[in-house]
C-alpha cells in the first residue's frame, strides 16, 4: 500500500512546496496566484458555500454520466449487432467529436433554458464517445474462435452475446467510464459558464470577475477531487464486476 501511495504523496508535497514558495515571492502578485495556505483558509472558512455548490455540480456530473453510460452501451450494442448501422454511425460519432463544447453549450441553454437541463446534457455528450467507442471495441474483440466454438455448441446469438461478449467487453467498458469520469467534470463546467445559477463552475467564474482568487483556487481544487474521487470509484466498481481482471494482472 505504501508503495503505491508514497511516490504520489511525495510529489504532491513537492509540488505544494513549489507552489508556496513561488506565491510568497514579493514580485508575485495575490491577485494572479494564491498559496496553499491561503486557499486551505478559504477552503475553511467558505465551506458551506463551496460545498452548497459542489453538491449541485456533483449531481450534475453523477446523471450526465449515468445518461452517456446507458446511451452509450445502447448505441455500441445496436452498431455491434446490425453493422449498416455501424458503418452508417461510427464516422459520424468520431465526426461529432470536432465540434467545440464550448459552442454546444450556450444551445443547449438556450434549448433547455437555464435549470439542470442542459449541464446533465452536455455532460452525457462529452461522456458519450469514449463509453460507446470502448464498449464496441470490447464487443468485437473476442477471438473468431471462441465464436465458432459457441456456434457449434449450438448456442443462439443472444447467448453469445450474454455469455462471450458482453463479459468480454466490460474490461472496456470500465476503461471508457474512467475517460469519461475524468472529462465530465469539463462539461458541468462549461455548462454553467454557459448560463447557471448555481455549481462550482459559476462559483469560480464569479471568484475570478471579483478577483476573488482564493475563491477560484478553491472551487478548482474541489472539481479536482471530483475528478479523482469518480475516476476512483469507477475502479473499484471495475474490481467487484470483473473479478477476473485482476488476475490476469496478477498473472
Amino acid at each position: 500500500m505504501l508503495r503505491r501511495t508514497g511516490p504520489p504523496a511525495a510529489l504532491l508535497l513537492v509540488a505544494l512546496g513549489l507552489w508556496q514558495g513561488v506565491a510568497s515571492l514579493p514580485s508575485v502578485d495575490d491577485l494572479l496566484l494564491s498559496s496553499p495556505v491561503e486557499v486551505a483558509r478559504a477552503l475553511w472558512s467558505e465551506r458551506s458555500l463551496l460545498l452548497a455548490e459542489a453538491g449541485v455540480t456533483l449531481v450534475e456530473v453523477v446523471a450526465g454520466l449515468a445518461v452517456a453510460i446507458a446511451g452509450g452501451v445502447t448505441a455500441a450494442l445496436l452498431m455491434h449487432l446490425a453493422r449498416p448501422l455501424r458503418e452508417a454511425a461510427y464516422p459520424l460519432l468520431v465526426a461529432s467529436q470536432a465540434v467545440p463544447v464550448l459552442v454546444l453549450a450556450p444551445l443547449f441553454v438556450l434549448a433547455f433554458d437555464f435549470g439542470i437541463g442542459p449541464k446533465i446534457a452536455i455532460v452525457a455528450v462529452i461522456c458519450f464517445f469514449p463509453v460507446t467507442v470502448n464498449t464496441l471495441d470490447g464487443l468485437r474483440s473476442v477471438e473468431p474462435g471462441l465464436l465458432k466454438l459457441m456456434r457449434s455448441l449450438g448456442a443462439s446469438r443472444a447467448s453469445t452475446l450474454r455469455r462471450v461478449e458482453l463479459p468480454a467487453s466490460l474490461p472496456y467498458l470500465f476503461s471508457g467510464v474512467r475517460i469519461a469520469a475524468s472529462v465530465a467534470v469539463i462539461g458541468a463546467v462549461f455548462g454553467e459558464w454557459a448560463g447557471s445559477e448555481s455549481g462550482l463552475g459559476r462559483l469560480v467564474l464569479l471568484g475570478v470577475a471579483q478577483l476573488q482568487t482564493e475563491r477560484v483556487y478553491a472551487g478548482v481544487l474541489l472539481l479536482a477531487v471530483m475528478a479523482l474521487g469518480l475516476f476512483g470509484l469507477t475502479g473499484l466498481a471495475e474490481r467487484i464486476a470483473v473479478p477476473w481482471r485482476r488476475s490476469e494482472r496478477g498473472a
